[in-house]
């Protein structure tokens, strides 16, 4: 499919044409999800934590004699009956990640920038790049363009006085194109690559 090349000035530059097999993918939910499950699981800290009947503090003297009390029987003050006792089938430190197949993940990707390029939510621009690292200025052309929820995928490098100007404007994102992910790319309004993000990516996931 061919599309216009932008400048940040929004100015029409040229054409580019990106690969179906990459950008025009039917949009699949399902594997939409997987990605986003998957990547959302690796981030959990999982550093949760109860103590069990071994970490509790407190005697290990039985209470009182088994038999002959017409109590219930107990054989420690630290079971989870008692206060300040254990806590039974509480969590414990562990890692949430979980495999999913590389095929699957390559899929995801393609899928997403399928997805934006179906909701004509795609944008190409010929570079990201600011001629100084003011934020005002930065956000004034990005009113321009009408981009208030945008991710911003450059190429193998971010152009430095673009990362600091755009870093303190709420929902801008700036990613290499290393770092293009589905989470990432689902959870902006808008998509917009270089020409050099566009040829990395149609490179890496052809």
């Amino acid at each position: 499919m061919k599309t216009n090349v932008i400048s940040l000035d929004n100015q029409t530059v040229g054409e580019i044409e990106l690969a179906d097999e990459i950008f025009g993918l039917p949009v699949r939910g399902d594997i939409l999800f997987r990605a986003v499950n998957w990547q959302l699981a690796k981030r959990q800290s999982g550093n949760h934590k109860t103590k069990t009947i071994s970490e509790i503090s407190g005697t290990t003297k039985k209470p009182f004699a088994q038999k002959g009390g017409g109590r219930a029987r107990q054989g420690s003050l630290r079971s989870a009956q008692f206060r300040g006792g254990a806590t039974i089938f509480g969590p414990v430190v562990r890692s949430h990640a979980h495999d999913l197949p590389k095929k699957v993940r390559k899929l995801a990707l393609k899928t997403a920038l399928s997805a934006k390029a179906a909701d004509g939510k795609l944008i190409v621009v010929d570079s990201a790049a600011a001629g100084s690292p003011k934020t005002k200025d930065l956000a004034a052309r990005l009113g321009k363009l009408g981009l208030s929820s945008v991710l911003f995928i450059d190429g193998s490098a971010v152009d430095g006085n673009f990362a600091l100007a755009s870093r303190n404007i709420p929902y801008v994102d700036v990613l290499p194109q290393q770092g293009a992910n589905v989470y990432d790319i689902l959870r902006r309004e808008t998509l917009v690559l270089t020409k050099d993000a566009v040829a990395a990516l149609e490179a890496r996931l052809k």
